[in-house]
């Protein structure tokens, strides 16, 4: 079977540890090594089986702790050459770069990642599907807006990650300086509840079991209110949905086919 663990999620720092009986993953590592190795061993996770790491995009909260955590544990580091570019001041030296292309499959002991392009405003950013022996974990933070592209790669998933980072009137009213509203609005920006609720609306299947609510903003959001709008769009099916967020490491959760 699969597994899976948030163990961070919002703009100071994300990550996703997934595993099953032969591969063990991390998803983004927006944490210092030294947290995301406590946090890790926190969930019952050994650190050093670890098989390999995936970055996302280049943002500092998905990326800053993944140089020191590859030199430390020798991991082999997957990213795509726009990403790679453009985070590598940041990474320092990687002794075990894999540059995959955006849309390109990859295996890992078994273990498929599929990546596909999403918008935000960053070089080349990519969402995942991960999937082994039918399961399928879709992971969707740090997006502007929904697209066919996106519909298409999430459907089917058992399980989701998906972000709903703002309700739209506690941004509007909010301290953040005009210029940061409209990024965090825009296209390239990140989802609202209502856009989330509307993305889960058309992915909710009666196979999925299980929807974790993503990066939200400590600011511009409650966890209630994403809460709300994930009900809304899932009214009447019995998946469980889970908020994560900066301070806490959720439990490991299956994926079932």
């Amino acid at each position: 079977s699969m597994r899976f663990s948030v163990l961070a999620s919002g703009s100071s720092g994300n990550a996703c540890y997934v595993e099953t009986a032969e591969a063990r993953i991390l998803i983004d590592a927006g944490l210092s090594g030294e947290e995301l190795i406590r946090r890790m061993e926190k969930a019952g996770i050994d650190p050093g089986k670890l098989d390999a790491l995936i970055l996302t995009h280049e943002h500092i909260d998905h990326i800053r702790g993944a140089g020191p955590l590859a030199r430390r544990l020798n991991l082999p580091v997957y990213i795509n050459g726009l990403t790679l570019r453009r985070a590598l001041r940041t990474l320092g030296n990687l002794s075990r770069p894999v540059v995959f292309r955006t849309g390109q499959p990859i295996t890992i002991h078994g273990l498929c990642v599929e990546t596909f392009t999403k918008c935000h405003d960053a070089a080349d950013p990519v969402g995942i599907v991960v999937h082994a022996d039918g399961a399928r974990l879709g992971i969707i933070t740090d997006l502007g807006r929904s697209t066919p592209v996106v519909e298409d790669r999430l459907q089917g998933c058992h399980a989701l990650v998906v972000e709903f980072n703002h309700d739209e009137k506690m941004l509007d009213e909010g301290p953040y300086p005009l210029e940061l509203k409209r990024r965090i609005k825009g296209p390239e920006g990140h989802l609202s509840n209502a856009q989330a609720g509307g993305l889960l609306k058309t992915l909710r299947h009666d196979a999925l079991s299980t929807v974790i609510l993503g990066h939200l903003s400590e600011t511009n959001n409650h966890p209630e209110k994403a809460i709300q709008a994930s009900e809304q769009a899932l009214s009447g099916s019995r998946v469980k949905v889970l908020v994560s967020d900066q301070a806490c490491v959720l439990p490991m959760m299956d994926v079932a086919a």
